[in-house]
């Protein structure tokens, strides 16, 4: 199996990064005689145990005939399995968004750019020459120097608005110096471009290993893809040498749908041409399309209610005569009748009469920033159709997400400004240079739009919903999430009404005390508001 070079050798000679790492930290035992073993199991009278299948020389022969076999006709549950615990450092953020985090069948914990300071140097260097490496470098030094000026400057702001929720705190402000800068450094992340470095725990099975590499070749950073996923299959190979036998090369980029669909976009590094009047012409379309939103209800299920009520009545056998429409919605969705709305663990897959829930379904276009949508996309239930970065990029017109703080402080807005605008010119500088679109658009923001449209059953929006209308949910997805639920309530009345955050749920249920955040607790008793009245600046 081929292995792509050490390309990030350029990162280490810049002395701002070594490359990205991999270890393998946990694994099954022998994972690929368990996969044979669960796949002989099917067609046993008894249990097959990963011993059986390499026993001697006629198992073995069988263990490989059914390992060829199954993966050819596409059996690939036995690949389940078996699971991989990664850590993984120095990848940048564009790679987790794109790539890691961007189908459902996975598992993560990464470091917050919301509450860890990010240090100066933590940045993803591609392999460039020396001239548009130094001014790839420069560039992410100064937005580096913005976010940390930034922090500076929003403080005082920050420090009004908190201690005007917490006044009791004021008397020993320097105790609460760490929750203000917090609060700060949450907002002044937006200026930090896509290839800041994050490290993570992640955990997936053997089969999405096996697609992780057939797939690394693909948009939008194919060349850290590549790398990071080869080094993976390394590590398994050391614990293994077996589970990769009937491995698959991986498909080149050509043979990808979405460079299919960007024929005549794409240039001879493989890159999206960017900045094209398509580009323009679409953002343009879809913000006006989106009215000032950051999230607009494009689709629904019409009948949803009367459907949820159904679906209701046939899990526990009443007729309509027994359980009305209203009687089967609040029975399933209103927290005095159904207490697992209150409870810590997210339970409704697993109970028969929340999987009603299953049968409501909504769509909607959603703008957020990078960063905002980093968060969103690990609502991994609620799927979205995600863009090819570089093909909404315009070249010569900085676009981005300006918070609230930011919007209302005159020196941070024009620091922000001014970054973006240095931002932009750095990249159509490295792109006139002939640098690769994939190389170039690192030095996005984290305050870029992610321009999409996502959809749910009201099984995962519910979970995503009352979770991100926690006054302490980042800011655009607690816009995004109160803009759905209004809409919600608009075209299904019964059912957005049961809908809140967590304090909601609890108080309704009677559960103390409402808010379950305790020290993180936001400062107002949102318990008490409806959802018009929602307003918040931290």
């Amino acid at each position: 199996m081929s292995r792509p070079d050490p390309i990030f050798a350029s990162a280490e000679e810049s002395g701002l990064s070594p490359a990205p790492g991999v270890r393998l930290v946990n694994s099954f035992a022998e994972p690929f005689n368990n996969a044979i073993a669960t796949a002989r199991t099917c067609y046993s009278s008894r249990v097959i145990d990963a011993k059986d299948v390499a026993k001697d020389e006629k198992a073995v022969a069988l263990r490989d005939e059914i390992a060829a076999s199954t993966y050819e006709a596409g059996h690939h549950t036995t690949l389940q399995h078996a699971t991989f615990q990664f850590v993984l450092e120095r990848v940048s953020r564009q790679f987790i968004w794109s790539f890691l985090h961007s189908h459902p069948f996975y598992n993560s914990e990464q470091v917050s750019q919301r509450y860890v300071e990010v240090k100066p140097g933590n940045v993803l260097v591609p392999p460039l020459r020396a001239a548009a490496r130094e001014r790839y470098v420069d560039t992410a030094t100064r937005m580096m120097d913005a976010y940390h000026g930034l922090i500076e400057i929003l403080t005082p702001d920050v420090e009004r608005e908190y201690f005007s929720l917490f006044p009791a705190r004021e008397k020993k402000a320097h105790e609460w110096r760490g929750a203000v800068k917090k609060k700060a450094q949450e907002i002044a992340r937006y200026v930090l471009p896509v290839a800041t470095h994050a490290h993570l725990y992640h955990t997936v099975s053997g089969l999405t290993l096996h697609r992780y590499h057939r797939l690394a070749r693909m948009f939008d950073v194919p060349t850290e893809t590549e790398f990071v996923v080869a080094r993976m299959v390394d590590e398994v190979n050391r614990v293994d040498p077996l589970f990769f036998r009937n491995i698959e090369d991986p498909l080149p980029i050509e043979a990808t749908p979405e460079y299919q669909a960007l024929l005549g976009r794409v240039d001879a590094q493989g890159g999206v041409c960017v900045g094209d009047a398509a580009a323009r012409a679409f953002r343009e379309e879809f913000d006006r399309d989106l009215g000032g939103k950051t999230s607009k209800l494009l689709d629904y299920k019409v009948n949803a209610e009367a459907v949820l009520a159904d679906s209701v009545r046939a899990t526990v056998g009443a007729p309509r005569s027994a359980m009305s429409d209203d009687d089967a919605i609040a029975r399933v969705l209103a927290p005095e009748q159904n207490g697992l709305f209150a409870e810590a663990l997210n339970l409704v897959y697993h109970a028969k009469l929340t999987r009603a829930l299953a049968h409501a379904h909504y769509t909607f276009a959603k703008r957020l920033s990078h960063t905002a949508d980093s968060q969103d996309q690990r609502h991994r239930m609620a799927p979205a159709s995600r863009p090819v970065l570089s093909a909404q990029f315009v070249a010569g017109e900085p676009d981005v997400v300006v918070p609230l703080l930011i919007r209302r402080n005159a020196a941070a807005l024009d620091r922000y400004l001014s970054t973006m605008r240095e931002v932009w010119r750095a990249i159509e500088s490295l792109l006139a240079d002939g640098v690769a679109h994939e190389f170039a658009l690192y030095l996005l923001p984290n305050a870029f739009p992610i321009r999409f449209v996502e959809s749910g059953d009201l099984m995962a929006l519910h979970h995503k919903w009352t979770s991100r209308l926690c006054y302490a949910a980042q800011e655009e997805i607690w816009q995004a999430s109160l803009e759905e639920v209004e809409e919600v309530r608009r075209v299904h009345p019964r059912i957005g009404a049961a809908i809140g955050p967590p304090c909601h749920l609890r108080q309704r249920a009677g559960v103390r005390p409402y808010c379950p955040e305790g020290p993180r607790y936001c400062g107002v008793p949102v318990w008490k508001l409806d959802l018009p009245q929602f307003a918040r600046i931290l």
